[in-house]
């Protein structure tokens, strides 16, 4: 049986923001690792990337469709928060 489009669009729309939210994480856990000011961009610019695919799936599923996915990207958002604040405190 075929899918519809929108169907397509939203199934193509979690995968797009699963695949993010796992480069995302492991971005954040290089810039922890290896706090460079290159990891740190890398992992602001992934971070940016993952909340707009979130943001894609979401219209395409609802609010309940990616309330996991919304968890994770706020830890990771989280860890970079803390990473950033680290590094604004050793640079006094």
């Amino acid at each position: 049986m075929k899918q519809p489009d929108s169907s397509l669009q939203a199934n193509d729309n979690v995968t797009q923001a699963k695949n993010a939210l796992g480069k995302l994480h492991f971005s954040v856990s290089q810039a922890l690792s290896h706090p460079t000011e290159q990891t740190l961009a890398q992992a602001e610019n992934r971070l940016a990337h993952t909340e707009q695919a979130v943001e894609q799936a979401q219209a395409s599923l609802g609010p309940q469709g990616v309330e996991l996915a919304e968890e994770l990207l706020a830890e990771d958002k989280s860890r970079l928060a803390a990473l950033k604040t680290q590094g604004k405190r050793s640079e006094r």
